[in-house]
């Protein structure tokens, strides 16, 4: 069972699902399964490690994946882009800062640009780019973005930018995304296909502890929040604006929305905050997932995942197939 659309055409895939690049979560194993199910593999270059860039590319094993990048994380570490294009990925993408010069070194060596958006005037910059892709992500989503616009209503404000503007760019909606109703809902809206996230973290083959795991199987989305406070203790200098929905836990209900106190105590905090990473201690440390986490109650291989997807949606649109 497939769904065509303009998405699977251009990337010549079978399923118009793409792999969230979540930072240290999206790994080679898990950007290689999603590519074989179906859909397109972006593994999560993040905050810009060299070696654990190399590493996750070879364990990909050869597929045709992508790679996704914190653009302002980038810009200080610019030559990553260069690792990245010499193993021809599918595609970059790029979110949450400046595309330029990026945007115009990845055109120059032939490989599709994805633009992350959270506002029209993101879209619009994405186009003033050239981008091949638009995602646009909505609050909903788990990870960093804004709180400014739902998936449900920039979607299609996105979609239909981009038709006047440039109707060749594909659109991918992004945020609580969690099942086929979500992907038949973007197809509904207008995009091209979505960028799924929070249920491809429920996954074997993503970089994620059990007992992260474990956590999030009992969650709904109620249990997660938007915060700054996990920024500051893992000394993240994120732009203004920019926030990150985590699953709540004891640490935010002492931090969230007391960010101040946490800047005063931060070294004694970062130190904490440091311990219960290595000891897996999850009422301190970050859960960064959606609010799509109350639709999921089973860790899935990935590949059954896209494919109870694409089944779902296609019953939820009343077809099989779509050329």
């Amino acid at each position: 069972m497939t769904l065509g659309t303009r998405l699977t055409k251009f990337f010549g895939i079978e399923h118009p699902i793409v792999l969230a690049p979540m930072a240290g979560v999206s790994g080679g194993r898990l950007a290689a399964a999603v590519t074989s199910a179906g859909g397109l593999g972006l593994i999560g270059g993040g905050y810009g490690d060299s070696e654990w860039l190399r590493r996750e590319f070879d364990r990909a094993d050869g597929a045709r994946v992508g790679c996704g990048f914190i653009t302002w994380s980038l810009a200080r570490r610019p030559g990553l882009l260069d690792e990245a294009l010499q193993r021809r990925p599918a595609a970059v993408m790029l979110s949450f800062g400046e595309l330029q010069p990026f945007a115009d070194r990845i055109r120059a060596g032939g490989v599709p640009l994805i633009a992350q958006a959270q506002t029209l005037d993101h879209a619009r910059q994405a186009l003033d780019a050239a981008a091949d892709v638009v995602v646009a992500q909505g609050g909903e989503a788990g990870g960093h973005g804004m709180t400014v616009r739902s998936t449900f209503t920039l979607v299609p404000d996105v979609v239909d930018l981009v038709a006047e503007r440039s109707p060749e760019t594909l659109v991918l909606a992004a945020g609580g995304v969690s099942d086929g109703r979500g992907l038949a809902a973007a197809l509904a809206l207008g995009a091209d296909g979505v960028l799924v996230g929070t249920r491809l973290w429920a996954s074997p083959e993503a970089l994620v502890s059990p007992r992260a795991h474990d956590r999030a199987l009992n969650a709904s989305g109620d249990d997660t929040v938007r915060t700054r406070a996990y920024d500051l203790v893992r000394k993240l200098d994120w732009p203004a604006g920019y926030d990150a929905r985590a699953l709540g836990n004891a640490f935010l209900d002492t931090w969230h929305g007391n960010e101040e106190a946490l800047a005063a105590s931060l070294p004694e905090a970062v130190a904490d905050y440091e311990k219960a990473v290595g000891a897996e201690d999850f009422d301190t440390a970050a859960i960064l997932v959606g609010e799509g986490v109350g639709q999921i109650r089973q860790v899935r291989p990935a590949a059954d995942i896209v494919a109870d997807m694409v089944a779902q949606a296609a019953r939820a649109l009343n077809r099989s197939r779509s050329g």
